[in-house]
């Protein structure tokens, strides 16, 4: 496989719409080396961190884990990921979370096999997949050379880019307890009223002037219904504020009035399609933000 290979995906993330936050443990150090060091990057990179020791991993998921190591771990991480990149992400993109956990070679021989742990999350399709490799076959280099390329590959198709490189696996090695989960707006909906997810974008109108900068300027409500004087106040808001993305926030739960259901979550969504106005988001959020 050539440099140029591996390069060319990348770039072709870089390209992508899609805005990343990566949570890594236990290996494929490389793939962020990859990601970071060519040009783009930082259309790509959200935020990346590696919770090593036991106590980073505590502190990430809130809990002691059931196993460190383990596919659980991988897809809460990839949650977290997910949210996280929700709150740090321009209005509109779309983003990805990322969770890798992985138990390869060491200083000191391991009884138990050679594995890493790898999910994706994307607003609409929750990606896992679990590697066994051949125990004794690569050195540590070696392995985290393959499961970074392997996390490489699965970035790309998160990112709906071509990734036509070989990540390097054998006959010997095992991928195993593959899945893959699609969401539709129904179910993402009751993620947020559940509470796994914190909110959703949604945009009901042109495309945003990107040069907006990342800053939000949110206007939070139950625009039960909207009217004039929400517009109005926002566009206040912003001309006070200066540059930033104009956004409504519809409160899917509000500790004064109880939880919206989905029909009356879709029922005041379609509110915001009949303004008419270019650069106008709203943002559904689990809880009341950026008050």
């Amino acid at each position: 496989m050539t440099d140029a290979c591996i390069r060319a995906v990348v770039e072709s993330i870089h390209s992508s719409p899609t805005q990343a936050v990566l949570y890594l443990s236990g290996g494929a150090s490389l793939a962020l080396g990859l990601l970071m060091s060519v040009p783009g990057a930082s259309n790509t990179v959200l935020e990346a961190v590696v919770p090593y020791s036991r106590m980073s991993m505590i502190q990430l998921l809130a809990k002691i884990p059931a196993k460190y190591c383990s596919q659980q771990t991988a897809d809460e991480m990839a949650l977290l990921a997910y949210n996280r990149a929700l709150k740090l992400s321009s209005p509109g993109s779309p983003v990805l979370g990322v969770g890798f956990t992985g138990s390869l070679a060491t200083t000191r021989p391991k009884q138990g096999d050679h594995r890493f742990h790898l999910s994706t999350r994307t607003s609409d399709r929750h990606w896992a997949s679990t590697v066994t490799l051949s125990k004794g076959l690569r050195s540590r280099d070696q392995e985290e050379k393959v499961s970074s390329y392997f996390l490489l590959k699965a970035i790309a198709n998160a990112c709906k880019v071509s990734s036509a490189f070989d990540s390097e696996l054998t006959e010997s090695d095992v991928v195993a307890d593959e899945c893959e989960r699609f969401f539709d707006e129904d179910k993402e909906l009751e993620q947020l009223i559940n509470g796994q997810i914190c909110f959703k974008y949604g945009n009901c109108f042109a495309e945003t002037d990107k040069s907006n900068g990342d800053r939000k300027i949110i206007l939070p409500g139950s625009f039960n219904p909207l009217h004039d004087g929400h517009l109005k106040l926002l566009e206040a808001a912003t001309s006070i504020c200066g540059d930033g993305y104009p956004c409504f926030e519809l409160s899917a739960i509000n500790a004064d009035k109880p939880p919206l259901s989905i029909p009356q979550i879709k029922e005041r969504v379609m509110q915001f399609g009949k303004i008419g106005e270019a650069n106008y988001f709203y943002k559904l959020s689990e809880v009341l933000m950026y008050m």
